[in-house]
């Protein structure tokens, strides 16, 4: 779907009513989200009302107020009769592990923002319905596409909600980075394999120092003194929404010692000949001036990753970084903050979420 009137949509829905939203886990991205919502707060057509996370109130004040990759909160952040206070606006707190023992109902919750991570099937997603919230937004890729009634790239597939939907993806920061950029290579040029390496940003899943972890030997090591591999479902979850490519995508992931701003590199076997010029040429007007205005952006300045920190698009193509051999195969390198990024994904698919849904 085309979004080049995206501005016009998000002032469309200025003049619609405020509706009342929750976060349910309060790190990285649930933060970015509220922070994103604080300086996007003239064009959103709903506001975050409560908030569900184990940490207590003086430092979920705290962490609200200062940030060590985003810098202090643009407003006031203040506590106030068990309530925090953000820019005067109050947010009930609660500090409940199982979503289903929240009233959401009691609240008037319109939609529920799942932010912890935790919660990835359809069972878990019950339960905050169990709770009385009337739909759920997940900030990541479910377990299987049956466990969501729909993931959504904004920009992409939005317009696929009908607005009965109670569980929503909304993908990966990954994901979000690719589909973009592959859809449009596909339409335009014909994609037959695809291969991408994911070089992410150390996470709160990894130990500063070597320390145990359940899951994955390397990811007992020391996230700040290696590069380290881990697995990733970046190739299903494309294949997810672009079936077209289904069989044809390959995908693993690099872990570095960065706080935040990641990269994919990106490599197809396209269907003609092609090169440099072409490629860059279609990127940059798509992101420029055509369909993947506002999401994707395009420069061939030479940057480092830390010029991205707070860089709201899904993906920011570094034209100076492609390369066509052979002459069909193409390499591509694009950037992208995955915590602020992502969190404005979140914000425009609950937005376009809530503006479609139907009564329940």
């Amino acid at each position: 779907m085309a979004i080049d009137n995206h501005l016009r949509t998000i002032t469309s829905l200025m003049a619609s009513s405020s509706y009342r939203v929750a976060l349910n886990g309060y790190g990285r991205v649930g933060r970015c989200v509220l922070r994103a919502l604080h300086e996007r707060r003239a064009e959103a057509n709903f506001e975050i009302v409560a908030l569900n996370d184990v940490a207590d109130l003086p430092s979920l004040e705290y962490l609200t107020r200062f940030d060590s990759t985003h810098g202090r909160f643009p407003g006031d952040v203040s506590i106030e009769q068990n309530r925090l206070l953000i820019g005067g606006r109050p947010l009930d707190i609660y500090r409940k592990a199982d979503p289903s023992g929240i009233d959401w109902a009691g609240l008037g919750i319109d939609l529920v923002m799942e932010c912890s991570g935790a919660f990835s099937t359809r069972a878990d997603g019950n339960r905050f319905i169990e709770g009385g919230a009337p739909r759920v937004l997940f900030s990541q890729p479910m377990v299987s596409e049956h466990d969501v009634d729909a993931t959504i790239v904004y920009g992409i597939n939005q317009g696929e909600l009908l607005g009965s939907e109670k569980l929503v993806s909304n993908a990966s920061c990954t994901t979000n980075c690719s589909v973009p950029l592959l859809k449009l290579l596909n339409d335009r040029i014909g994609l037959e394999y695809v291969s991408i390496t994911t070089i992410h940003s150390a996470m709160n899943d990894q130990p500063v120092i070597d320390a145990y972890h359940a899951e994955d030997l390397r990811r007992t090591r020391s996230a700040f003194q290696s590069i380290i591999p881990v697995s990733t479902g970046l190739d299903r979850g494309i294949e997810r929404l672009l079936p077209e490519l289904n069989g044809r995508v390959q995908a693993k992931a690099l872990r570095v010692p960065t706080v935040n701003v990641s990269a994919l590199d990106i490599t197809c076997h396209v269907t003609r000949d092609t090169s440099v010029a072409e490629i860059n040429g279609l990127l940059r007007e798509a992101a420029l001036h055509g369909p993947l205005r506002h999401l994707v952006d395009y420069t061939e300045l030479p940057h480092a990753s830390c010029d991205f920190n707070h860089d709201p698009h899904s993906a920011i193509v570094d034209g100076s970084q492609t390369r066509v051999s052979g002459p069909r195969l193409v390499n591509l390198l694009a950037w992208f903050d995955n915590e602020w990024g992502f969190a404005n994904r979140m914000i425009d698919v609950a937005s376009h979420f809530l503006r479609v849904a139907k009564p329940l």
